[in-house]
């Protein structure tokens, strides 16, 4: 029997040659990539750990902020320390401070963060009541507010109706009756008005107006902008409402009582406490934070009794 050819025996080595190495190199490219897909993950995940435990830093000082304030009493301005805000400040050069060694650190972090007053804004939780005539004065506020903001009086129809029912439907939970198919669902978020049909651009114009709180609250006259201003109290008009403003930037804690104010209203307009006050109990507190490549944001609710200052809710929003 006559054997192959040596260069035939040749070519078929080569060719087994080349596929063991082409085996090796297709499974070092696949051991490569699991291991740097590895890494990414371990990195994401480092990431996000590290910037949960700074934004909780964040939140962390406005915490401090307001239970240092609520040892001061008094009414709650704008012309206080936690309205001042956090500027944005580099961790590693915090970190440093006080220490001998003053070099810079790998953490190449930016936090800033800010403390706005949540009764400045429309309560909807006002709506949520069976007392007619508090859900008649709260939806003639919440219609004035529209027109102030050029949106139709249907916006505050729909919105009112929505809350007083989705209202009465959770009263019917807690009392272990059963609710009907399609009862609305209580909205805990500005944002959710767009369940009630509401397009975007309605919803972003009433977004720095208004705001949802667990329980009914007045309007805190030191910090609301002028527009809320002249939609709780009937008959305010602009003019008036501007010179509510500049008068409270002049004192140290604003206005303490509200007769203070009304003696700038004369008697024509009529400050009542149900809809506003000199005092908050809910706050709302943004941290932002840059890390690496990434912008991160988180706002939370918090609310104050006495020295307790309690997180309600927390969410990450978009950076735009």
């Amino acid at each position: 029997m006559r054997r192959p050819p040596r260069h035939a025996e040749r070519g078929a080595a080569l060719l087994l040659a080349m596929v063991i190495v082409t085996l090796v190199a297709t499974l070092a490219a696949g051991m490569v990539w699991q291991q740097w897909r590895a890494i990414e993950v371990e990195t994401a995940e480092r990431a996000r750990v590290q910037s949960s435990w700074l934004l909780d830093g964040a939140l962390d000082w406005a915490r401090l902020i307001l239970r240092e304030d609520a040892r001061e009493g008094g009414s709650d301005a704008l012309t206080e320390p936690w309205a001042t805000g956090l500027a944005e400040i580099r961790l590693s050069t915090f970190l440093s401070a006080g220490q001998e060694n003053t070099t810079d650190t790998d953490l190449n972090a930016f936090l800033s963060g800010d403390i706005s007053d949540a009764q400045s804004r429309y309560n909807l939780q006002n709506l949520a009541t069976d007392d007619a005539k508090l859900f008649q004065a709260g939806q003639a506020i919440l219609a004035r507010l529209c027109d102030l903001l050029g949106l139709p009086s249907s916006v505050a129809s729909v919105i009112a109706e929505d809350m007083q029912a989705a209202s009465d439907a959770q009263d019917l939970a807690d009392e272990g009756q059963k609710i009907q198919a399609g009862a609305p669902v209580r909205i805990q978020r500005v944002d959710q008005l767009r369940w009630l049909g509401l397009d975007n651009a309605t919803v972003e114009k009433l977004k720095p107006y208004l705001v949802i709180l667990p329980q009914r609250t007045p309007v805190n006259i030191n910090t609301a902008p002028p527009e809320v201003l002249m939609a709780v109290v009937e008959g305010l008009d602009r003019a008036s409402a501007q010179r509510l403003v500049q008068q409270r930037q002049t004192l140290k804690k604003g206005f303490e009582q509200l007769s203070a104010a009304q003696s700038l209203l004369g008697q024509k307009v009529k400050l009542e406490a149900q809809h506003v006050g000199t005092t908050s109990s809910y706050f709302l507190v943004t941290g932002q934070l840059r890390y690496e490549d990434s912008v991160q944001r988180e706002v939370s609710l918090v609310q104050r009794r006495g020295l307790n200052v309690r997180v309600l809710w927390r969410e990450r929003v978009p950076v735009l």
